[in-house]
């Protein structure tokens, strides 16, 4: 049973860090791309950034620079550190894995106030 549960989400304020957790179970975690996804109220889900089984990384334009994607295979986790942070970030952030056709988190919030 393939399991992603997100953690870290809050409230911040503009200018402030965050860091996402993502712990994986369920599927060879060290073999798959990962991802972090995120849909604001309103909005469809969009990419922030993805992080291939070898190590390879790619972000949306609107985060790059401010955000950086991670795992650690040995924990079955992938990180999304978020820096410099803006009130349009403010959304429910969702992990992804490619593994069997796709399966999403749960979701968590974030909220940056201005």
């Amino acid at each position: 049973q393939v399991q992603l549960v997100e953690s870290g989400g809050g409230l911040v304020q503009a200018g402030g860090s965050l860091k996402l957790s993502c712990a994986a179970s369920g599927f060879i975690f060290s073999a798959r791309d990962m991802g972090w996804y995120r849909q604001a109220p309103g909005k469809q889900r969009e990419l922030v950034a993805v992080i291939a089984s070898d190590g390879y990384t790619n972000y949306n334009g609107p985060v790059k620079g401010r955000f950086t994607i991670s795992r650690d295979n040995a924990k079955n986790t992938v990180y999304l550190q978020m820096n410099s942070l803006k009130p349009e970030d403010t959304a429910v952030y969702y992990c992804y894995t490619n593994y069997g056709g796709g399966y999403w988190g749960q979701g968590t919030q974030v909220t940056v106030s201005s």
